[in-house]
């Protein structure tokens, strides 16, 4: 199936997927605590069973048994090298299951593990490991893939990018939303839309983790803003445990009353979750009856986004102020530290001019005597993880923008592309490629045209060149190319002439770079603020400055009050009701070696720690004075952050590696100022048996170690019988529990029962994406953390610690 097929169809009727496969094998016979996808292949029968119920119920798409078939879920299984065998063997199981007029789409999955700049695993690791599940699923027939119950933005990039770089099959792709409404890495669907919609993807929702009702919400937000048909897959509400099993009392009945409200939303393909069996498909199929969809609204978006927020471009929107002080021309101090390999001004730059009001970064790493592109790489991974403002990636180099592209997590602005003909066609294939968008430049082999007419007609020229990549007016930022007044009086007015015929007529976007308008000039500011307001009465889009100069943003902001951009003068009051006191990195030889400390766990700086407690240690300030006074009141100031959502889990991750590192040094040094070794008090963590989920217990292990205490982590798959003999012999006081799948989750009473059977003294926390606080209350757990932060909390308190 095409793409323009799909599309074709999705415009005719909505489609119905189908529900949930691992409880429909359950009930079939499927046990606990094996391979899922293994067990289908050797049983055959079972799952063809399953998929022909959904297909008679009314599935117009069935997904393909192989949601954890890639190779790093596999090696839980030793079964990484059955790969492309098992995934092709699969998906032919569900063609024969529902035959050639029933589609079928290859269900691709998270690997359980956060890719770079998140975690540990390679971006180009993580391309691998589901090409490889990709060409499998490919060979075995597929009709479209979907890549489902997506936790992480950039695993969900690396995984669309695996196959659109073997095929052009059609893409859906689902990512799970928290009770909060961000990913586990704290992107909102929002943002989540604006990155994969531009990098190709086919269809885009949600699915698990919520029930019908709140996953509307999510698709009334997201329909204003979509290119791409919209999917909605809920779980029948939330679970329950009833007589010892894990139940959804939500009804077939009452979970098809929301599917009219879906439809009505927007949602082009819905289908179920957890909990919902053939009933429910067919009972939302008969609401569906005679209901025409509604087509996605737009069919353009200028937008850009990072992991973790979003810019969208429109006329009507406030000027957005790319931040140019990342650029080591001219900086001396910046050229010496990227010398060095040393990050600290780039680290410095991007929290000043965030929090002086830049929109977007620019990054360029240009200079001699460095690898630009492994610098471009590096600081690419820094910026995504510390600023949650989308970047604008500025080389003169195609290679290099390129590796920038491909491994940046969100949708990117590229500075810039001209109209040269040794660069335009190669520039605008990456664009292209990776979705993103880019600022043109009206120039070309001749040089800058000193006229606004000739340079709208290589602007037109170069919108004839990129019709031949798919990409339009919504993909480009004009630079109205502003040389100096100085030596051309008329240059100013030619530029502003050209943003004004690009908002008016055109309808796309501009950019300005102020500071060339002023060269040569005294008091630069002046000319630059005025020229600045000037663009913007114009129809100024995007400007290059230095958001730290209060001339110009004061001009931006009055400016963009003026002329009626600021509805409710919400920008201009903010500016001026307060001033925030902003820690420069450059002020931080003031602060003592404390306050260093405390500032490095802050910013999750793993470079500096052992340089600051050494400084601190040489101070002869005490061990345990480091750890209390500093560390432990850094990292607690971290989770505040994490719990205000200002931090998400990238941040709460770099910062706690960065304590547990000034841990590690400060260890030996602890157990020598009390005479010996220290004591922590033991908790035992383990995900309960049956389920082989534990990204997030790893993180509540490591949030406990970072606040003192002895975990011992017995891992995934653990038996009740295990949990109890370790408590017994390391003479733990605290158990926690974690459980991913409502499946497993009942296994979390049968460790505290066996506990209470063997009369024995400990008290139980208990976490999950699927545990509620009134499930642990059922169960009789003695706490319920809702998430890493909150772990540690609960431990605190059960301890009375």
């Amino acid at each position: 199936m095409t793409k323009k097929d799909f599309l074709n169809l999705l415009e005719k009727k909505i489609l119905i997927l189908d529900g949930a496969t691992g409880t429909e094998l359950q009930k079939r016979g499927l046990p606990n605590g094996v391979c899922p996808e293994k067990w289908v292949i050797d049983n055959p029968e079972t799952l063809i069973a399953v998929q022909r119920s959904y297909k008679e119920a009314g599935s117009n798409i069935v997904y393909s048994c192989s949601f954890g078939a890639n190779q790093i879920k596999l090696e839980e299984f030793d079964l990484q090298d059955k790969v492309y065998e098992m995934n092709k063997r699969l998906a032919e199981i569900s063609r024969e299951a529902v035959g050639k007029d029933t589609f079928v789409a290859g269900d691709m999955s998270p690997t359980g593990m956060f890719v770079e700049p998140f975690g540990d695993l390679s971006f180009e690791d993580a391309v691998n490991c589901y090409k490889s599940q990709a060409k499998g699923l490919l060979d075995g027939g597929v009709d479209l893939f979907v890549i489902e119950t997506m936790l992480d933005i950039q695993e969900t990039r690396a995984a669309v990018i695996a196959i659109r770089e073997i095929c052009d099959l059609p893409i859906m792709v689902s990512m799970t939303f928290q009770q909060d409404g961000y990913t586990l890495t704290g992107t909102d669907p929002l943002t989540a839309l604006i990155t994969l919609q531009s990098l190709g993807v086919t269809a885009f929702g949600c699915n698990c983790s919520t029930g019908p009702k709140e996953m509307l919400e999510i698709i009334k937000k997201l329909k204003p803003f979509a290119t791409i048909p919209l999917l909605a897959k809920p779980n029948a509400g939330l679970p329950q445990l009833i007589d010892g099993k894990t139940c959804y009392t939500m009804d077939e009945s009452e979970f098809a009353t929301y599917v009219p409200h879906f439809a009505e939303a927007g949602v082009n393909l819905f289908g179920g979750c957890c909990g919902t069996t053939p009933l429910y498909i067919k009972a939302s199929k008969d609401k569906l009856n005679n209901i025409e969809p509604i087509s996605p609204v737009r069919k353009t978006i200028s937008a850009l986004s990072s992991s973790r927020g979003n810019l969208i471009l429109e006329d009507s929107r406030a000027l957005a102020v790319i931040g140019e002080r990342i650029n080591p021309t001219g900086k001396k101090m910046l050229q010496a530290e990227l010398k060095e390999g040393s990050f600290n001004l780039v680290k410095e730059f991007a929290f000043e001019q965030e929090r002086a009001g830049a929109s977007v970064l620019d990054v360029n790493m240009g200079m001699s005597g460095i690898d630009e592109k492994s610098m471009m790489l590096k600081s690419i991974d820094l910026l995504s993880r510390i600023s949650k403002l989308p970047l604008s990636i500025d080389s003169s180099y195609p290679d290099v923008i390129e590796s920038a592209l491909r491994l940046y997590p969100g949708r990117a602005l590229i500075n810039s592309i001209s109209c040269e003909e040794s660069k335009l066609e190669k520039l605008l294939e990456i664009a292209s490629k990776y979705g993103a968008i880019f600022i043109l430049l009206p120039l070309d082999d001749s040089g800058i045209p000193e006229t606004a007419e000739e340079r709208i007609t290589l602007i037109n020229r170069a919108l004839k060149a990129m019709e031949k990549y798919g990409l339009d007016k919504s993909s480009i930022v004009v630079d109205g190319i502003v040389m100096t007044v100085s030596t051309s009086p008329k240059a100013a007015n030619e530029s502003l002439k050209l943003i004004n015929w690009v908002s008016s007529e055109l309808k796309a976007n501009t950019v300005l770079g102020l500071s060339n308008v002023s060269f040569g000039l005294p008091e630069r500011r002046w000319v630059n603020s005025t020229f600045l307001s000037m663009g913007i009465y114009n129809g100024l889009t995007m400007a290059i400055m230095n958001p730290n100069e209060d001339v110009l943003m004061n001009a931006k902001f009055s400016s963009d009050l003026i002329v009626g951009r600021d509805i409710g003068s919400k920008d201009y009051i903010s500016r001026f009701s307060a001033v925030e006191n902003v820690v420069k990195q450059s002020e931080v030889t003031t602060l003592s070696s404390g306050e260093k400390i405390f500032k490095a766990i802050l910013d999750g700086d793993k470079s500096l720690i052992e340089t600051y407690i050494s400084q601190a240690l040489d101070e002869n300030m005490p061990a345990k004075e480091i750890v209390d006074k500093y560390l432990i009141s850094a990292i607690n100031k971290v989770g505040d952050l994490y719990d205000k959502k200002i931090y998400f889990l990238p941040q709460l991750i770099s910062s706690a590696e960065a304590m547990k590192r000034g841990f590690t040094i400060l260890e030996p040094k602890l157990a020598e100022d009390i005479g010996g070794k220290t004591t922590k008090e033991k908790i035992i963590i383990a995900t309960v048996k049956g389920d082989i989920h534990d990204i997030g217990k790893n993180i509540v292990a490591l949030m406990l170690k970072n606040y003192g205490f002895d975990v011992i982590d017995l891992g995934k798959d653990v038996s009740a019988e295990a949990i109890i003999e370790t408590a017994k012999r390391e003479n733990v006081k605290l158990i926690g529990l974690s459980a991913l799948m409502t499946t497993t989750m009942v296994e979390m009473k049968n460790v505290i029962e066996l506990a209470k059977k063997e009369n024995l003294s400990l008290k139980f926390m208990i976490g999950g994406a699927v545990i509620t606080e009134d499930y642990a209350k059922e169960i009789m757990a003695d706490g319920y953390a809702k998430d890493s932060v909150d772990g540690v909390k609960v431990a605190k308190t059960l301890l009375g610690l």
